[in-house]
C-alpha cells in the first residue's frame, strides 16, 4: 500500500520525496503537481497523507486491519481541486472514487 511508485495513475508519475511523495499528473509540460506528506506512520495498520499541491488539497488515510488469512484495506480520502466550482464535488468524488478502487485493485493483485 506504501510502495507509491506502485500506485500507477494514468497520465501521472509517482516520486518518492523526503517526507512523502509527489505524483505529476500532465502530458508533456502541460500538468500539475500533488505533493503529498506523510504525517502518520504506523506500519503496517495505517498511514496518513496530506495533499500539498496548488491544485489538489486534502488528506487520505490508509488502513489495513486483520481479517482471519488476509486482510480489510480501507482508503478514505477528502479532496477538492482548486477552480472547481462547489457544485462540481460529487463530480470529483466519484472519479476519485473510481480512481482509488483502480490503484487498489492493481496493488492487492500484486
Amino acid at each position: 500500500m506504501t510502495d507509491w511508485e506502485q500506485h500507477r495513475v494514468p497520465l501521472t508519475t509517482i516520486t518518492a520525496t523526503s517526507d512523502g511523495f509527489a505524483a505529476r499528473t500532465g502530458l508533456g509540460p502541460l500538468g500539475f503537481d500533488d505533493p503529498m506528506e506523510v504525517t502518520h506512520w504506523d506500519p503496517p495498520r495505517r498511514v496518513h497523507l496530506v495533499k500539498r499541491g496548488r491544485v489538489v488539497r486534502g488528506s487520505a488515510t490508509i488502513t489495513v486491519e486483520p481479517d482471519g488469512p488476509g486482510s480489510i484495506v480501507t482508503w478514505d480520502e477528502e479532496v477538492s481541486v482548486i477552480g472547481v466550482p462547489g457544485f462540481l464535488d460529487p463530480v470529483v468524488r466519484r472519479l476519485l472514487g473510481l480512481m482509488v478502487s483502480s490503484v487498489l485493485s492493481r496493488l492487492l493483485r500484486g
